[in-house]
């Protein structure tokens, strides 16, 4: 199935080859958790603060289970601090 994977601030660096504007459109397994496609591309599980899909938060407890569906955008950031 197609997903769209957008990475933010310092995690925009994992993005594969190919994506434009802090985005790619990527081919993933039914199965696919969330954690499944941060460990694909080596993003470090604790970079990653704020999940979204579809803008909808998802859990952190929810990211081993298979929640994506083809044409799903996924959007991660790290954690940010700031004043």
């Amino acid at each position: 199935m197609k997903i769209t994977l957008k990475l933010f601030a310092g995690l925009s660096e994992f993005l594969p080859i190919g994506a434009a504007r802090n985005a790619i459109t990527l081919e993933v397994p039914e199965t696919c958790s969330l954690n499944d496609l941060i460990d694909q591309h080596s993003i470090p599980r604790n970079q990653v603060h704020l999940v979204l899909i579809n803008g909808t938060s998802m859990q952190e407890f929810k990211r081993d289970d298979p929640i994506l569906s083809g044409g799903d955008a996924v959007a991660m950031w790290p954690p940010v601090a700031g004043g």
